[in-house]
């Protein structure tokens, strides 16, 4: 039970210049290959340690702050 009258919207749609078969199959797979990724592949992006909250100390108002903010405890 096929209804032929149902309008299917494209998924990809040229809007400007004339791209060879080629080109639109290379398009094609880029973004289906994307779409279908299920990222098992991809390793989680490595946080850095400037933002780790361990290693900064917090840093308070007060005389000569400014001084100890800079050298070493």
């Amino acid at each position: 039970m096929t209804d032929d009258s149902v309008a299917v919207k494209p998924l990809l749609t040229v809007v400007r210049g004339e791209p060879t078969p080629e080109q639109l199959a290379a398009v094609i797979a880029v973004v289906s290959a994307r779409a279908t990724g299920d990222g098992a592949g991809e390793e989680p992006p490595v946080r850095s340690l400037w933002a780790a909250p361990v290693l900064r100390t917090p840093l308070f108002p007060a005389p000569g702050a400014w001084r100890a903010s800079a050298l070493p405890r």
